[in-house]
Parts: C-alpha cells; structure tokens; sequence
C-alpha cells in the first residue's frame, strides 16, 4: 500500500533516512545550503552512492508546495504500511513486551509527526491507526517525526475496534487516556504487554474504541484547560510506561 509521497524535506528528516539504510534515490540540495549539517548529509548520500544535485531553492519550493525543506529534499521510493502481526513479531525478536500505542483518529500531521519522535525514542515497537478519519504519513508527518517515521513500524487498519480485539487475544492489556479515567495514570500497572490508546484532537477516544479498553487512565489536569494535546498526552504516558517497565527489569 502506497502509504507517502515520494520526498523526505527537511535536513534532519533526510539525515535519518540516510543513517537508517533507507533507500534514496537522490538528493536535492539548494545552491548555497552546503553548510552545517548538509555537509554530512552530502558525505554520508556520497558514501552510500546516492546522487546529490544543486538546484535552485525555488524549484524545491515548487516541489514540495512551499514547505519548509531547509535547502534539503531526498527523492525516495514510496514506504508501504506493516501488519499488526509485524509489529507484534519485533517485539518477540527482542525478546520484549509488545508495547503499541493506538491512535484513534489523529488528523493533525504534526501531532502524529511528535507522537512517531516519542514513539522512538520511548522504545515503542510500533503505531497502529485507521484508515478512515486520520492522517496517513505525508511528507509533513515525516518531517514532523524528525526522521522517526524511518524507525518506527506503522500499520494502517480498516476497524480498530477489532484490531484491539486482536490484540487481547495475543496478551496485550488495553489502556486508553481520556481526561474522565477511573484512575490517575501513575497508579495503575502498566508494565508488560501494553496497547495504549490516544484519542484524536479535542474528541478524545470514541466510545466504541473506549468500550474496548480495559481500563481508561487519566492525566491529572490543575489549569484552565481540560485536556493535553494529543502528542503530549502520548508522551506521558510512554515515559510512565517506559519507566514502570524498566522498575520491573531491575
């Protein structure tokens, strides 16, 4: 499944994808960008045989409808979506809980951008989202994640709700987040196999997604506003997940 158009924009973005053996095509450098960190990118693409052309910035523009590419944009082949049963594999090669987070329909490219950095480097083994009613990953999304999107395994499915399902049935707990849960998020146990849900910008988790979670926690709110972005409240909750899983390891 064709999943992103064929450009990474953006220097770190780019600089991941080469340092994660990811297949580039060719890299478009803006005339007077070779500075700073385009230097490595330039070596590292020469190093690994991928063309680098000068071009004028404009034409990057053009390229990629006036986004911020910061003088850089790779041309790659079009990523495709992992199964659910992929991600569940790379945990057990690792010899680790499944950890999964589940977004129900996220729409905001940067928030699914964030929520791919802090599923990386929080240890997630995987996202899972719907095809309907959120954002896939778009070249935004991509430069979003600062090069996450290379590391972290996403799968796009057609009802979450059976997914998750699917996902009792192999061992995992499901967790969502939603500002009215029965219990603070740091008091409940949640280390071993865990699927936590996020809900989507200022919806929240839908009630049949909800009425699939075995319990709901909530992050305690003291200000004027009644809930987190949603890429904040994912990484909450994976920094206490990460660290009750560690506690456990010691």
């Amino acid at each position: 499944m064709i999943i992103m158009s064929d450009y990474i924009l953006g220097r770190n973005p780019v600089l991941e994808a080469l340092k994660s053996g990811r297949q580039v095509h060719r890299i478009l450098v803006a005339k007077g960008s070779g500075k700073g960190s385009v230097v490595e990118i330039i070596s590292r693409a020469r190093n690994a045989r991928v063309p680098v052309q000068e071009v004028e910035r404009n034409a990057l523009d053009k390229m990629t409808g006036g986004q911020n590419h910061q003088g850089v944009v790779a041309l790659v082949p079009a990523m495709e979506y992992v199964q659910v049963e992929d991600i569940l594999e790379a945990a057990r090669k690792k010899g680790e809980p499944p950890f999964v987070l589940v977004l129900d329909e996220i729409e905001d490219p940067h928030n699914l951008g964030a929520i791919l950095r802090t599923a990386d480097a929080a240890g997630v083994h995987g996202v899972i989202i719907p095809k309907r009613r959120a954002v896939g990953l778009t070249g935004t999304v991509a430069k979003a994640s600062a090069g996450a999107v290379a590391y972290i395994p996403v799968a796009r499915v057609v009802n979450l709700a059976r997914t998750l399902e699917m996902l009792k049935k192999e061992g995992l707990w499901v967790v969502g987040a939603d500002t009215d849960g029965e219990v603070i998020w740091h008091c409940k146990g949640l280390s071993g196999a865990l699927a936590c849900v996020i809900g989507g910008e200022g919806r929240g988790i839908s009630r049949l997604i909800r009425e699939k979670c075995d319990y709901i926690v909530r992050i305690p709110m003291k200000g004027h506003v009644n809930s987190l972005n949603a890429s904040v409240a994912a990484a909450v909750l994976c920094y206490e997940i990460l660290r009750q899983q560690e506690k456990v390891k010691m």
